[in-house]
């Protein structure tokens, strides 16, 4: 099983960003969905994924809907989705990427 995993931390307040939306696709021809979940109240995200749903020379989409997060606090206009776009060449890795998030900025990084 490979995992993809994430946190997000509002980089205004210091507070973790919970309750963020996030769709995870395989891009091709036909973008197929492969999970659709909520961050926890922690701003965390753990999903596990078969080895038969990874192809190691596909791109995968993990988008973030972070405009109703800002919205919900008051804040609009802000960016209103966080896209990554990565490869999983290992169909048992860890992918790790969390995220700090301001209203008009954030940071990523990957790590395993």
């Amino acid at each position: 099983m490979a995992i993809i995993s994430s946190h997000t931390l509002n980089g205004v307040d210091g507070t973790h960003a919970g309750g963020i939306n996030v769709t995870l696709s395989r891009l091709g021809k036909n973008n197929e969905i492969v999970f659709e979940t909520v961050m926890d109240n922690g701003g965390r995200l753990e999903q596990e994924i078969a080895p038969d749903q990874i192809n190691p020379d596909a791109i995968y989409e993990l988008v973030f809907e972070t405009g109703p997060y800002w919205n919900e606090r008051g804040i609009s206009g802000g960016i209103s989705q966080i896209v990554l776009r990565f490869s999983m060449s290992n169909p048992n890795g860890k992918y790790h990427m969390p995220i700090i998030l301001s209203p008009n900025s954030y940071t990523i990084w990957k790590s395993s």
